[in-house]
């Protein structure tokens, strides 16, 4: 089992490839407004440092959304190449669901903590939701802003980590509580889709290639430059 797994939901442009569950290589890179021009040359260059050929892979899985409206569609309609190309089926991994895995994959977390990836939309919006420390869905993915009483219910209960690219700026509106804690330096990852991809998989949960698009959440807004 050889999944290709695309991550290009924020600025980070990553591509990893796994073998029955474990992550044998990836590259990635965190700038923005690049994922168009490298994302192919990471992949050719994965698959060629693994010693694989393209025929090899038997899968392609993709973070599937919310971020950002750009890097989901290159993403995305790379993986739906691929998939057309190869005739391999495509899998979908929910964004905020990877992050979390991706948190988890650390360890040593407190039973009593809930996971909160955060995407940065725009202003004090993002994108979030709330995970167990096995991954079960809390609450589902929305978009948010953030005030001083977001999540207060639930950080009188709970600690929360909050982490991900929208995080940073939350911290501010957030950080009284004592339960609210931030981790630094989170960064989207293609590897954190290694073990849902796999289960996917397993399971046969496959996307219809030509009819998947994104999920954006929130419709893309066009802004007129000013005069």
């Amino acid at each position: 089992m050889i999944i290709l797994q695309i991550e290009t939901a924020t600025t980070v442009c990553s591509v990893a490839l796994a073998r029955d569950g474990a992550v044998i290589a990836f590259k990635q890179l965190d700038e923005r407004n690049i994922h168009a021009e490298i994302i192919t040359l990471f992949i050719d260059e994965l698959i060629n440092a693994a010693g694989l050929k393209y025929s090899d892979i038997d899968a392609v899985a993709v973070s599937s959304g919310p971020g950002s409206y750009t890097g989901l569609r290159i993403g995305v309609s790379t993986a739906k190449g691929l998939c057309f190309a190869l005739d391999k089926p495509l899998i979908a991994v929910e964004t905020l669901a990877a992050m979390a895995q991706g948190i988890i994959n650390e360890g040593d977390i407190d039973a009593n903590t809930l996971l909160c990836p955060m995407i940065d939309a725009r202003r004090m919006e993002v994108y979030t939701a709330l995970f167990d420390v096995n991954g079960g869905i809390i609450k589902p993915t929305s978009a948010e802003i953030i005030d001083e009483n977001s999540f207060k219910g639930r950080l009188q209960n709970n600690k929360i980590l909050f982490f991900g690219d929208g995080a940073e700026k939350c911290r501010e509106v957030l950080s009284a509580n004592p339960n609210a804690q931030f981790v630094t330096g989170f960064a989207n990852s293609a590897t954190h889709l290694t073990k849902k991809a796999a289960e996917k998989f397993i399971a046969a949960d496959f996307e219809e290639v030509a009819y998947f698009e994104p999920y954006y959440l929130k419709d893309f807004l066009v802004t007129q430059k000013k005069a």
